[in-house]
């Protein structure tokens, strides 16, 4: 069973990494069109459809102009949900974050625990803490035990 579950979680892990890969406009079939955030089954279609028809797109510019409904704003959003042209990101779209950002911001939730743990080190402390409810439960649930 377990052996099971991991190989499950393992084939998770690796179909999400396969679902972020860069898609060239030029190569790409509906299927992997598709998956880009912002193309759907009509816009795959006529993506396909001109690059049969014409060839395949030479820049960003040429993919703009011979896509209908492809402008300056979609092609930005595009190239930063993945799409390249001819291997290229679009010049001026936004890279997509890495992992060293993500871990850039852990220690900051880090020094915000530790600072908070500081504050309440520092304040005075009470002068009996009250038992909690947790022993309390853990007594009664002994007490039970020892009647059986």
């Amino acid at each position: 069973m377990f052996k099971k579950l991991m190989f499950a979680m393992l084939a998770l892990l690796a179909a999400s990494g396969f679902a972020f890969a860069d898609v060239d406009v030029n190569k790409g079939d509906q299927a992997a069109l598709d998956g880009i955030k912002g193309i759907g089954p009509a816009k795959s279609k006529a993506i396909i459809e001109e690059r049969t028809k014409n060839g395949s797109f030479k820049d960003w510019a040429d993919f703009e102009k011979r896509v209908k409904g492809i402008g300056e704003k979609n092609s930005t959003k595009l190239s930063e949900a993945g799409l390249t042209v001819n291997g290229q990101a679009k010049a001026g779209a936004a890279a997509k974050p890495a992992a060293s950002a993500e871990k850039a911001s852990k220690p900051a939730k880090a020094d915000k625990a530790s600072a908070s743990a500081s504050a309440s080190a520092s304040a005075p402390a009470a002068s009996a803490p009250a038992p909690s409810a947790s022993a309390s439960a853990k007594a009664s649930a002994s007490a039970k035990e020892t009647k059986k």
